[in-house]
């Protein structure tokens, strides 16, 4: 039951999550950050079973930081991206796990970019996109409204118009969510 959005601006990416752990008829906890900080320009934005969540985000970001450590160099986005859609690959043949990712991350060199990744080991580049529930209400709204070189102020214009039409359309109660910037300053939270 979890909504993911991400969208590229003008040197920046914009991720948003919903920030209830729900189950079933029960709402457990509406606090919940489900946007990883991976490094200081990486964000990891994840739903799933919470438990294969937790453990994943937990080995991609430990893994992240044991590669800067033993070599000096800090991944890029896209290497980042290609070890945990392979290490999801892997997984799917030895012990599956039901997490969905969408990676956002800002390079000195590629700049800005978002990865869609699912469980079954899809990895693909975009300018936006959604995981979850959120996809089958906000795609098209981003279709209509997304533009190259948005600025924070229209991406976070159009971020409030997708969790307007989550609210609206989706039958369980989303009330809030988290959205976080990412760009050459690192990450910053915004307030909607």
């Amino acid at each position: 039951m979890d909504s993911l959005v991400s969208l590229i601006g003008d040197g920046f990416v914009m991720s948003a999550a919903d920030t209830a752990s729900a189950r079933s008829v029960l709402v457990m906890k509406d606090d919940l950050d489900k946007i990883v900080h991976l490094d200081t320009r990486k964000l990891l934005s994840v739903s799933g079973e919470w438990g294969d969540a937790v453990q994943f985000t937990e080995f991609v970001q430990a893994n992240v930081q044991l590669y800067q450590l033993r070599t000096g160099i800090t991944l890029s986005t896209k290497g980042v991206a290609g070890f945990t859609r392979n290490e999801l690959a892997k997984a799917i043949r030895k012990s599956p796990v039901a997490v969905n990712m969408l990676l956002a991350g800002y390079d000195d060199q590629a700049g800005p970019s978002l990865y869609y990744l699912d469980y079954l080991g899809t990895c693909h580049p975009m300018d936006y996109t959604a995981q979850g529930y959120a996809s089958f209400f906000v795609l098209s709204t981003l279709d209509r409204h997304w533009h190259k070189g948005m600025t924070v102020d229209e991406a976070t214009d159009l971020m409030r118009k997708c969790i307007a039409e989550i609210k609206v359309r989706f039958t369980i109660n989303q009330p809030k969510f988290i959205v976080k910037v990412v760009d050459k300053d690192g990450v910053r939270t915004v307030d909607l």
